[in-house]
């Protein structure tokens, strides 16, 4: 093992930005669309209790930071080791959840504050694209000034980050490279890492010897719990590929059935290949 443990993890992520809110504030100004004037200056935690529940899947899968800002804006922080369609669902559904949750019987909507979903993805679930980065919130499709303030969801998908090409944003860059450089393999941090004092402080609460054996086990159990759910989230895409394959297949050897007794009652081949779908090459190969 090297000398630090990977940030992606429970433990390690929830020890870096919810435990220290300097580093979180950091990590928020970085990556969020915020305009100079909307720059977090300081945050609270949310208490245990407002935290959203979770099914076991998800309380060993995703790793979260909720926290919200002296202007009242929430904030919720999550890192998504294992990707499916239904976690864009579950994020819009966490977010709406925080702002409704803000309201009280009888009070005024103007009370209301924004509401910002960070999600950091560790899979390329956008494969159509070649940004890493993906912004949704509630704007006007024609005139896209007008906007309504409510709901920010971010997108980040880890493995599309390339650093050189975004070296315009310095603590994004450093942040997200710390995200995806850094993991237990890694003997010696890279040296703009270590020279940012935010990515230092974070650096050293990821070193080694800070954890006890007890944390290194569940570090461990993290690990082996997202090995298990990536297995299994593969071999249902390899069957769910085969099933697909086999009716695709079995639709062709159809067609090609009907076709034959069409050919041997002497229907045209244009006729077969109107109510077949096949090439007239096909047919005539029959």
């Amino acid at each position: 093992m090297g000398k630090y443990l990977d940030p992606r993890a429970d433990l390690t992520f929830k020890k870096v930005f919810g435990e220290h809110k300097n580093l979180v504030i950091s990590l928020l100004n970085a990556l969020l669309p915020l305009k100079d004037d909307e720059r977090v200056e300081s945050i609270e935690y949310w208490p245990t209790e407002k935290i959203p529940k979770r099914t076991q899947v998800e309380k060993d899968s995703i790793v979260d930071v909720c926290c919200k800002d002296n202007k009242n804006r929430e904030f919720i922080v999550e890192m998504q080791m294992t990707w499916t369609e239904s976690f864009k669902k579950r994020v819009l559904l966490n977010a709406s959840k925080a702002y409704v949750a803000q309201s009280e019987a009888g009070g005024v909507y103007d009370t209301l504050q924004p509401v910002y979903e960070l999600n950091f993805v560790n899979e390329n679930f956008m494969k159509d694209v070649d940004d890493y980065y993906h912004y949704f919130h509630l704007v006007h499709d024609k005139y896209t000034d007008k906007v309504i303030d409510g709901l920010h969801l971010v997108f980040v998908e880890l493995k599309k980050f390339k650093p050189q090409s975004f070296s315009e944003k310095k603590m994004q860059v450093l942040w997200l490279r710390f995200l995806t450089e850094i993991n237990d393999k890694t003997l010696e941090a890279p040296a703009e890492l270590l020279e940012n004092p935010e990515v230092s402080e974070a650096l050293k609460i990821l070193e080694v010897g800070a954890y006890s054996p007890g944390e290194m086990r569940a570090y461990d159990k993290f690990w082996d719990y997202i090995s298990r759910q990536k297995t299994i989230v593969n071999d249902i895409y390899r069957e769910a590929e085969k099933a697909v394959a086999a009716a695709v297949e079995k639709l062709k050897q159809d067609k090609l059935d009907a076709a034959r007794k069409m050919k041997v009652k002497g229907y045209p081949v244009e006729d077969i290949a109107e109510i077949t779908g096949l090439t007239a090459e096909e047919i005539k190969g029959l």
